[in-house]
């Protein structure tokens, strides 16, 4: 099995700041992508931002310039940094991995966190 525990998010003001972080744990034997996606209500859930293995980047125009990703590959773990917060950054976010399991296979498949909710108001 895999897990996807998330950790942070709460409640802060706008322009606050907050960090997510989210370990993978389990029968895995590579990661690749690790990314955060959020969803907020009466919406589709969208991605905010995504690293590879080798540290590449990408970033949801919404929050370039305010947020950063990064991961830990020794921990597999990936990081949400949340900068100058805005009242539509609220939603619940979710952690993504995509993996391979086992060394004799190149199939790799998504895992998803739980979800941990970002509120931010006033």
């Amino acid at each position: 099995q895999v897990q996807l525990v998330e950790s942070g998010g709460g409640l802060v003001q706008p322009g606050g700041s907050l960090g997510l972080s989210c370990a993978a744990s389990g029968s895995i034997f590579k990661i690749n992508a690790m990314g955060w996606y959020r969803q907020a209500p009466g919406k589709q859930r969208e991605v905010v931002a995504v690293i590879t293995s080798d540290g590449n980047t990408n970033y949801a125009d919404s929050v370039k310039g305010r947020f950063t990703i990064s991961r830990d590959n020794a921990k597999n773990t990936v990081y949400l940094q949340m900068n100058s917060l805005k009242p539509e950054d609220t939603a619940v976010y979710y952690c993504n991995a995509n993996l391979i399991r086992y060394f004799f296979t190149s199939r790799s498949i998504d895992y998803w966190g739980q979800g941990t909710q970002v509120a931010v108001s006033s």
